[in-house]
């Protein structure tokens, strides 16, 4: 049951996923705030309104919603709530939320050069460049204001933003000094690590991003802050950030040391070490294990380890 601590109430919501539920928060500022706001789905807005009731509160009371970042499991119900809600998150959740033409075609086109380099067979190519097949439980509404480094959000000025993309190039923390709570999105999870999403290129950069190195970046950082407890994205309560954070770190250094070795037997593509890595899941969640490689050889090439033969197609990675 939806209850209120320490002026934030937690709401759990349900996803066509296999992450499960997903995890929104209500918090009361200045404004009542909504972070986050579950999948497009009938059975999500159902037990929204039901939690929201259990609150003694109605929808014409949510004044504002922030978004941790442009997935569709925390930003599809935005198409539910009125038009009079205003909408804040960080500047490049706006090309996810409300998507063009010319988005897609440079969704298709980013991805199509990248899948010929990860020497991805032709057979996968059409499942995976339905772009727009990931948007159906998304939305399509624009920000009222973006949300970036430092600042307090209007209505919450007791809350800073903190950028920290890797999951998701658009995603922020949420960080209460006077107790220490942070509302993190998908950075850190208690049960799982979250995926290092690959993505296009933001708006004026020509180099792809390095999800995995941005994500560990960002788990870093929060160790630079004085954090109690953080509200998840799914999933239960992060207590002890430290130790989870370090444990997240050296699993991930584990898992790249393992592809190290398999490169120092022979030279392999991201597809070839793909199938290695994941055997079992690789054709039923190509792009996640995809970029989960991809994330694995960026790591390896950022400590040393590996080379490239990037004049050749598709890209063969070797241990130096």
């Amino acid at each position: 049951m939806a209850e209120w601590k320490d002026g934030i109430a937690k709401i759990i919501l349900p996803t066509p996923y296999a992450v499960g539920d997903v995890n929104v928060y209500l918090i009361k500022g200045e404004r009542l705030t909504l972070v986050d706001c579950g999948v497009k789905t009938k059975e999500s807005w159902i037990a929204f309104k039901a939690q929201l009731s259990q609150l003694q509160l109605s929808l014409d009371d949510i004044e504002q919603v922030i978004i941790t970042h442009h997935h569709a499991d925390h930003v599809g119900m935005l198409d539910f709530l009125s038009d009079k809600v205003e909408v804040y998150g960080h500047p490049l959740n706006e090309r996810w939320i409300k998507p063009r033409e010319v988005f897609f075609q440079e969704q298709e086109d980013f991805f199509r050069r990248q899948f010929l380099d990860f020497g991805i067979p032709a057979e996968y190519f059409p499942s995976l460049l339905n772009i727009r097949l990931a948007f159906r439980y998304s939305c399509n509404r624009s920000l009222t204001g973006g949300l970036v480094e430092g600042m307090f959000p209007p209505g919450l000025s007791e809350w800073t933003v903190i950028e920290t993309p890797g999951h998701a190039q658009s995603q922020i923390a949420l960080f209460r000094e006077r107790d220490g709570i942070l509302i993190g999105g998908d950075l850190i999870l208690a049960h799982i690590s979250p995926n290092p999403f690959l993505e296009a290129p933001v708006p004026g950069e020509k180099e792809r991003p390095k999800p995995q190195l941005q994500h560990n970046h960002s788990m870093k950082k929060l160790l630079s802050y004085p954090i109690q407890f953080v509200y998840t994205g799914h999933g239960e309560e992060v207590f002890q950030l430290k130790e989870l954070v370090e444990k997240r770190l050296l699993h991930q250094h584990e898992r790249a040391m393992k592809v190290n070795n398999w490169l120092k037997e022979e030279q392999q593509t991201v597809f070839e070490l793909c199938k290695r890595l994941f055997p079992a899941a690789y054709k039923r969640e190509l792009k996640l294990t995809i970029s989960e490689t991809v994330g694995q050889l960026d790591y390896l090439a950022s400590i040393g380890e590996i080379s490239s033969s990037e004049g050749h197609r598709p890209v063969l990675y070797q241990a130096r």
